[in-house]
């Protein structure tokens, strides 16, 4: 019998430290060649855009994938899991907040290990789903106390952070432009579906990090190319992925401007002599562009967690 999990399962079950906690367990190995991720592949017709990623994950006892769907009347997202033992259906997990979760623990990860450990105030730009879980992945892994938030709807940027204030127990203060979020910060973040940049190098203050995770298109970038030259040191989840969607990256690299060679990758950091933060004042940034693996792990973890307490639908299906 399979699991099916709907989002008021892995709302209930999914906590952002536990998610931080298997994501970091999963790039280390990554790190260490113990399991597998396949880049995202996407069929895009007239209508709207299939999405598959998928990853194996045998130290996890999962494989598995997540489709979705993007069209203008939305977006629909599910997460197949599988036994890596045996090969049978453990959970078809519906993943909107789960992805969002991932993505934010992502970041998480990447910020525990390349910004500096007393930072302690966030500029974000961007205030909707993956905002907030961007935040919450902050205050999991620094001592935040402040955050200032810019986006283009001044109604929606209020009420978020009214919310975020009343959920993290942290000042969140909403600003009337994305610099005056990102010139204070020690952590800035972009969580936007801007097609061109949002953020500007000159805006930076020294020895901040960098989470940029709004855009995975090779069309679109949201840091423009004087935050890349900013930077000391350049991670993203997957470099394959990366030269296939990080418009940050393609687009200067494409005009000659940038270097890949420059572009690490998150398992790289886990990695004895992997590279680091060297100096304080440095400037770091991570790219997410959102991998399978995160979601197959994530899925994986509230999978278990959803045996162990009795939830879920139980069905009949490929037994």
């Amino acid at each position: 019998m399979a699991l099916i999990l709907r989002e008021k399962h892995v709302r209930s079950l999914l906590s952002m430290r536990d998610t931080v906690v298997v994501l970091e367990e999963a790039f280390n190995a990554l790190a260490q060649g113990t399991v597998m991720n396949q880049p995202r592949n996407r069929l895009v017709f007239g209508g709207g855009v299939l999405n598959i990623l998928a990853a194996s994950a045998p130290s996890f006892g999962v494989l598995g994938y997540k489709s979705y769907t993007a069209f203008r009347e939305g977006v629909r997202f599910v997460v197949m899991l599988f036994s890596a033992q045996d090969g049978h259906l453990l959970a078809i997990v519906e993943a909107d907040w789960l992805g969002s979760m991932r993505t934010g623990g992502t970041s998480a990860v990447a910020t525990k290990y390349l910004a500096r450990p007393e930072s302690e105030i966030v500029g974000l730009i961007g205030a909707g789903n993956q905002a907030a879980t961007q935040l919450m992945g902050m205050c999991t892994v620094c001592p935040i106390t402040t955050a200032y938030v810019y986006s283009r709807r001044p109604y929606e940027r209020e009420v978020f952070c009214h919310e975020m204030a009343r959920i993290l127990h942290i000042d969140v203060i909403p600003v009337p432009s994305a610099r005056l979020a990102v010139e204070q910060a020690d952590i800035v973040i972009t969580a936007t579906t801007a097609t061109d940049p949002v953020l500007q190098g000159e805006w930076l203050r020294p020895g901040c990090h960098i989470n940029a995770i709004g855009s995975n298109w090779a069309q679109k970038r949201e840091i423009d190319f004087s935050t890349l030259q900013c930077c000391e040191l350049i991670i993203t989840d997957s470099l394959d992925q990366a030269h296939q969607e990080a418009g940050d990256f393609i687009i200067p690299a494409d005009e000659g401007q940038f270097n890949w060679g420059e572009v690490h990758e998150l398992a790289e950091v886990m990695m004895d002599n992997g590279p680091l933060r060297e100096l304080p004042q440095d400037i770091t940034l991570y790219k997410g562009l959102g991998i399978a693996l995160e979601d197959v792990v994530t899925a994986a973890h509230v999978y278990r967690l959803a045996c162990q307490q009795g939830l879920g639908e139980e069905i009949d299906l490929l037994p």
